[in-house]
């Protein structure tokens, strides 16, 4: 029997500029019901610390009575080592009654990271998705979370996903499950303004796969029927997931190739921000499948790649740029099973009558990303190492609108060596 229930889920949003003026107040209220004196821990990364921002808020804060801790060691795409080295350090300053996350991505999951270990038994391997880890669900409820990101592109501060590098597999993996949302997110465009261009353009490219993943993921109807306590919250493509993906890629199309030329453009900004944050309430709740799948392992294989604006003290793939480099070829794999879908997002992106491939290739030459894996470091030696990663990533795979093999990922990674 067919599924016939999608569901739908978001954190609390406030969106703006100067919304981060206002985390403190925002805070009193989610711990209005705590006695004597709350304490908030602030999680951030060194590059976003350098800015003066998460140092601003909880200074904002801290005028408003409440006692915060700052942990501003998030590392730049979370490893399991970097994780638990926030979940001791958390430990050890504790306790908390809420955490804020002031940064990208990375922040934001290290912070989901710390919140469900300091209110949940166990090890961290234990909440890991299966296979890789146990894929325990948490038992017990999480402190308020408040996110606000730094950066246009992750999402993060919508979904239920918490990402990270298992350094001994060299694969990348996460850690999935609706209690890791966050309670409220604060997107301020003003906060956005200090991305280096390439920054930008990875994280942009993460916001273009989010839209495009969860608009041509599997309908939710076309699963089997589950009972309550089966649903995921990846639920496929659904009406209402729809109509932010739509929203985001038709923002994306006018704002991408700006904000990345132009970094103090702050209506390309703001309307980066806005893709963002459409493309993770809509993928959020649908899923993402083929490029996600395979961006995991070449991010978690990376050897040598040192991309400009990011930490040069140890090779990185940033995300964004990781789920890209396979786009064209994995969209043009999906595509007999939607293709009115297809047509309709390379018309959104500003295509004129182009095949999707074609409209994300040029989009990716124009904002500077590397021109296939061989730029990366990978080459046909490493397909089946790649393959064998993405495999592992079945709970993105069954959101692909088709069934996915081994040949078909081997055959995705080889037409993405090289795109011009």
């Amino acid at each position: 029997m067919a599924e016939s229930v999608f569901t739908y889920a978001a954190p609390g949003l406030k969106l703006g500029r100067g919304a981060s003026d206002e985390i403190g107040w925002d805070v009193q209220q989610l711990c209005r019901d705590v006695a004597g004196d709350v304490r908030v821990l602030l999680v951030t990364d060194p590059g976003v610390a350098a800015t003066g921002h998460p140092d601003r808020i909880a200074d904002g804060m801290r005028s408003r009575g409440l006692e915060v801790v700052v942990y501003a060691e998030a590392h730049v795409e979370p490893t399991d080592a970097s994780l638990e080295a926030a979940i001791g350090a958390a430990r050890g300053s504790g306790p908390f009654h809420a955490v804020v996350a002031v940064g990208g991505g990375s922040s934001i999951d290290t912070a989901k990271a710390v919140d469900l270990m300091l209110t949940n038994p166990g090890e961290l391997m234990d909440y890991v998705n299966a296979p890789v880890g146990g894929g325990r669900a948490p038992e017990h409820p999480l402190l308020p979370l408040v996110a606000v990101p730094t950066t246009t592109g992750t999402g993060a501060e919508s979904t239920t996903i918490c990402v990270l590098d298992v350094l001994a597999l060299e694969v990348k993996t996460g850690i999935s499950h609706a209690r890791l949302r966050p309670t409220l997110a604060v997107v301020d465009p003003d906060l956005t303004m200090t991305q280096p261009a390439m920054v930008t353009a990875s994280a942009g490219m993460d916001i273009l796969c989010h839209a495009l993943e969860s608009w041509t993921a599997r309908w939710f109807a076309d699963f089997d029927a589950k009972q309550p306590e089966q649903r995921v919250p990846y639920c496929g493509a659904n009406p209402i997931a729809d109509v932010w993906a739509e929203k985001s890629l038709s923002l994306l199309a006018g704002a991408f190739r700006r904000a990345v030329r132009d970094g103090s453009d702050a209506e390309a900004r703001e309307q980066m921000a806005l893709a963002a944050t459409f493309a993770g309430l809509g993928f959020g709740n649908a899923g993402v499948h083929v490029p996600h799948a395979c961006a995991y392992p070449i991010a978690g294989r990376v050897r040598d790649y040192r991309p400009e604006g990011y930490p040069a003290d140890e090779p990185i793939v940033p995300h964004g740029m990781a789920v890209v480099m396979t786009a064209p070829a994995a969209f043009a794999f999906v595509h007999d099973a939607a293709p009115e879908r297809h047509r309709r997002a390379a018309e959104l992106l500003g295509g004129t009558g182009e095949p999707l491939p074609d409209v994300l290739r040029r989009l990716m030459r124009d904002v500077g990303l590397p021109s296939g894996l061989a730029e990366l470091g990978f080459g046909e030696a490493d397909v089946d190492d790649l393959v064998e990663g993405a495999l592992q990533q079945q709970r993105l795979l069954a959101t692909a609108p088709v069934d996915v093999t081994a040949e078909d990922l081997a055959a995705v990674f080889r037409e993405s060596l090289e795109h011009w």
